[in-house]
């Protein structure tokens, strides 16, 4: 593995303690909870998430605010008096966190690259299934290499996640070309279709470069039997190019330097960055797979607690 060019600062590579300390981050925090109105998993998306199975409990008496749709008729015959059926939620439930680590992650123009935020977040996923009492692994892959952590209900088991997230982070430089993206993102779907056979929640971490038809069939596969959740992450820049100035780009071997001042490159090249993501959410969407989004911009947990609905959103 190729040394990083610095030290872990949480901005271009991160540590295995950096992610471990998310777990107070990540208190509080739930996928399935109920959300407040501002929360994207609310209203239609909160429907699409099937969380955990109920198992019967015991019948007892009608209560003052019991929901009517839990009367149990026949009890209530015989006995005379009204009953209702009672559930506890099932505690034991795999989630599996997908965390992509391509090369077209390794990149930032502003606070952090993608591949570091999306790192975060892949440790951040599996701290809120642990405190959830579910059983949490990990799929982690690279243009080269895909690795899986199978699923248990335990704090070693986020450690190690955590430890491989950091080392797959890593291992990310501007010496190593990108592969075969599209044949990354569809492999590793497939993957997950042979891991996750039902009533999994798959947390799905990635710019989603390469997406594309095969993509979108297969996530619409992986959603018929188990929770799937896209967390997609995006540089700003794909939103606001500067208009002054010249833009350095590089992918380790080659550099180009582009002249956005010009009318004849700052369109085409702005036109062809907000497309591709606004390309990429459409598809996500149609997949009927809920999505989330995050900007490289701002910190990873200030953003999730603010896309679960936790944090109340600033004023316009």
């Amino acid at each position: 593995m190729p040394a990083p060019a610095q030290q872990p600062d949480g901005h271009v590579y991160v540590s295995l303690a950096q992610l471990m300390a998310l777990a107070f981050d990540a208190r509080g925090l739930s996928f399935l909870a109920r959300q407040p109105r501002a929360s994207v998993l609310a209203g239609s998306h909160a429907s699409r998430l099937r969380g955990r199975g109920l198992n019967f409990d015991e019948l007892r008496r009608y209560q003052p605010g019991d929901d009517l749709r839990h009367l149990d008729c026949r009890a209530s015959l015989r006995t005379g008096t009204p009953v209702v059926r009672t559930f506890t939620e099932e505690r034991d439930r795999p989630v599996l966190v997908v965390l992509d680590q391509r090369m077209s992650m390794f990149f930032g123009s502003q606070v952090s690259f993608k591949s570091a935020l999306a790192a975060q977040l892949a440790a951040l996923c599996a701290w809120i299934a642990l405190a959830a009492g579910d059983r949490v692994g990990a799929l982690l892959f690279d243009d080269t290499r895909i690795e899986y952590l199978a699923p248990l209900r335990s704090r070693s088991r986020v450690q190690a996640i955590c430890a491989r997230a950091a080392q797959f982070n890593q291992a990310l430089s501007a010496d190593v070309p990108d592969g075969d993206a599209a044949h990354g993102l569809d492999t590793v779907l497939q993957r997950c279709l042979a891991l996750a056979a039902h009533d999994c929640l798959i947390c799905f971490i990635s710019d989603f470069a390469g997406a594309g038809e095969r993509t979108l069939h297969q996530l619409r596969q992986l959603r018929t039997h188990n929770d799937v959740i896209a967390l997609q992450v995006y540089d700003p820049l794909a939103l606001d190019l500067p208009r002054q100035g010249r833009l350095l780009v590089t992918q380790g071997q080659l550099q180009v330097e582009l002249a956005v001042e010009r009318r004849q490159v700052h369109k085409p090249l702005s036109e062809f960055l907000s497309g591709r993501l606004h390309d990429v959410a459409q598809m996500l969407r149609r997949s009927q797979v809920p999505l989330l989004m995050f900007s490289t911009a701002q910190p990873a947990a200030e953003q999730l607690r603010m896309e679960l609905g936790k944090l109340r959103r600033p004023p316009a």
